[in-house]
């Protein structure tokens, strides 16, 4: 008798038989949904994660209001509040990305991706549900970040339909770094070295960008980079929307930026999900 055949007089099929994945939209969106609520248990018994997650924004609320906001005036913002939060917004969603790489470099060195792979289960819901998990993550944290802005002054001038625009455009953007993140964290062969390789980067592009200051005050070649910067594009499209100033084509680049990134780097993740640990 095969392996894969029943055993006799049973009519059970033999302990031996290979797995079938099932097949389906259907049983794609379980897979994610039971990955992605194992990554979000495993946070809610670890609050100290999203404390931790949550001071680092509002140090930067605190130092850049109350310690630098006197001394810099922005043309066209009411006070220095309306202009630097949006930025804080953006810099804390794209900060809060590198948890996913930390988290696989976490999952590969425990050998928990190796045990995943194992199962009969759609392999890419993987990384969707990490990804998913942290974007709901993130947007926790943002949610506190919008609180600390409100007390510091912060308001919403644009309205509520062009902040809620704002806010999905952020976590849009946030969404497509965690794939940046994600492919990082199948990159590398350790957690301290996700942990260096998803900041590392993050630093110059969020500092050199239109977040704190704008770009009319660097020198000519600095604010060329920062012009260019897709942070900078999508800080100045949040900024606007949130402030209710002329938007121009900032937001349709920044859409393009997060689906760009969001299709090249999930695509490289998937590819490299497949090859590692084989």
């Amino acid at each position: 008798m095969s392996a894969t055949g029943t055993l006799a007089g049973s009519g059970r099929e033999s302990e031996s038989a290979p797995y079938s994945v099932p097949r389906g939209p259907i049983w794609l969106l379980r897979d994610i949904w039971a990955e992605g609520t194992r990554h979000l248990r495993a946070t809610i018994r670890n609050p100290d994660l999203l404390v931790f997650a949550a001071l680092q924004p509002i140090m930067f609320v605190v130092l850049f209001v109350y310690v630098f906001g006197g001394a810099i005036q922005i043309p066209g913002y009411r006070t220095y509040q309306q202009f630097v939060v949006p930025g804080i917004f953006a810099q804390t969603v794209v900060f809060g990305s590198a948890f996913t790489g930390i988290g696989i470099a976490e999952d590969m060195q425990k050998g928990f991706i190796d045990r995943l792979r194992s199962l009969p289960m759609y392999q890419p819901a993987v990384l969707i549900g990490r990804t998913w998990s942290d974007l709901l993550r993130n947007a926790f944290t943002f949610v506190i970040m919008m609180v600390v802005g409100l007390i510091v002054g912060f308001r919403l001038e644009g309205g509520i339909i062009n902040s809620l625009l704002a806010t999905l455009l952020l976590l849009a953007f946030a969404f497509a770094f965690s794939w940046i993140q994600a492919w990082i964290g199948l990159s590398v062969k350790s957690v301290e070295a996700a942990n260096s390789a998803g900041f590392i980067w993050m630093f110059p592009m969020t500092f050199v960008s239109s977040a704190f200051v704008s770009t009319e005050s660097m020198p000519r070649w600095l604010a060329k980079a920062a012009e260019v910067n897709p942070f900078t594009i999508v800080t100045n499209a949040v900024r606007a929307l949130y402030n209710g100033h002329p938007v121009g084509n900032d937001v349709w680049w920044s859409i393009l930026w997060a689906l760009g990134l969001t299709a090249v780097f999930s695509a490289l993740s998937f590819r490299k999900f497949q090859n590692t640990s084989k």
